[in-house]
């Protein structure tokens, strides 16, 4: 199993009487402090750090607009950051091009990182959450398929010498012939991060990427890794383990008491204040299909939009707390059931102190990812990775 550390950078330094409805779009940057962040910004970095020297296998950053949730509004930039800091892969998870007005900046982007770290970097591309359409004053009906073509733009651009001509619907270009071109050939893996809609599970599924699952209950992350794999059957392989992904909060302690006495008010925090917004906010209308938003509420159980419990979220399985031990039969047992092959551990969450932090990731680096790594060796597949 290859084991990634997560961050989101979070802001912790705005009053609860602030928030109102929303950490999202609408929340004053009149709130923000520019000393605390550049504080922050040391921390957050030194914690990636921390991940790279205890044994994970790459780190992984991503995008958010306008939230106190995540201070990453670039991941291409928090990449260059970190690139000479840490020896591991890092993951952008990912790219929200159909933000872009101009997807060929990503691909001249992460071809730079790449080049540079020595083909060090995983490219995930993502569509962006539904605030961040009101964020851009973007159409959300146009996302997906903004999202397509943006994707077929920067591949082609990565795998058909230059320079050539596109005029498609939302990008026209008369000449598409980026410099550096990426050390990885044809080019860096790229991975799917995704909530669980099933237009997001056949796309990455057709195209042989990583699918990586994210904030969902258990019965929902085994649903959806079925559909999965269904759909590679469906496109002429069978999915590699490391193609199935599961990204959760994680949160280890010398006690299960203890662990849940710290990570229960952060969790909490940020389940009910980070992630916080109308469902309106959250899935404006026309940014997936009835279907597909369905679906991914199913797995919700209304997360952002509702107060959610501690405990009622453990059961669920929306992430794992407890002693070293609980944390390594836990894994172990899912990875038993589902046999996925990448798991992204989310070690920050809330507004989690830095000390805690670093207690959590070193007791999970020693006495818990030793026993993961050997577990579910890739399959034979023509999957990319």
């Amino acid at each position: 199993m290859r084991i990634f550390g997560f961050h989101l950078m979070p802001y912790p330094h705005v009053p609860d009487e602030a928030l109102g409805d929303t950490s999202w779009v609408t929340i004053s940057n009149a709130l923000y402090d520019p000393e605390l962040g550049h504080a922050l910004y040391g921390r957050y970095l030194d914690e990636f750090e921390l991940y790279d020297r205890t044994g994970f296998d790459g780190i992984s950053v991503n995008e958010h607009h306008q939230t106190i949730y995540g201070q990453i509004p670039s991941p291409n930039v928090m990449a260059a950051l970190l690139v000479q800091r840490v020896k591991a892969k890092i993951a952008l998870l990912g790219n929200a091009i159909a933000l872009r007005e101009h997807p060929l900046r990503v691909a001249e982007e992460v071809a730079l990182l790449d080049v540079v770290s020595g083909g060090r970097i995983i490219c995930g591309f993502v569509r962006g959450i539904g605030a961040e359409y009101h964020s851009f004053s973007i159409d959300p009906t146009s996302s997906r398929e903004r999202f397509f073509e943006a994707h077929d733009l920067i591949i082609k651009a990565w795998t058909e010498p230059g320079p050539w001509e596109w005029y498609g619907k939302h990008y026209k270009l008369r000449y598409v012939n980026p410099w550096p071109q990426p050390y990885q050939q044809p080019h860096p893996p790229i991975w799917s991060p995704s909530q669980g809609s099933n237009e997001t599970v056949e796309w990455a599924a057709s195209n042989r990427y990583t699918y990586l699952h994210t904030y969902s209950d258990i019965p929902t992350v085994r649903r959806v890794f079925g559909e999965f794999r269904a759909a590679c059957e469906r496109n002429g392989y069978e999915a590699s383990r490391e193609q199935l992904g599961w990204a959760m909060p994680i949160f280890v302690a010398d006690s299960d008491e203890e662990a849940r006495r710290i990570a229960a008010p952060q969790l909490e925090t940020l389940f009910n204040r980070l992630i916080r917004m109308p469902r309106d906010v959250f899935f404006p209308a026309g940014y997936t299909t009835l279907d597909g938003m369905a679906r991914v509420m199913a797995g919700k159980s209304g997360l952002g939009t509702s107060v959610q419990r501690f405990d009622e979220m453990a059961e669920k399985g929306y992430f794992i707390v407890g002693s070293a031990d609980t944390v390594r039969q836990r894994l172990e047992a899912l990875h038993a059931e589902m046999g996925f092959g990448t798991l992204m551990g989310s070690f920050q969450f809330g507004y989690l102190g830095h000390e805690d932090f670093a207690s959590s990731v070193q007791l999970f680096a020693d006495k818990v990812l030793p026993a993961l790594r050997p577990l579910g060796e890739p399959l034979a597949s023509t999957a990319a990775a």
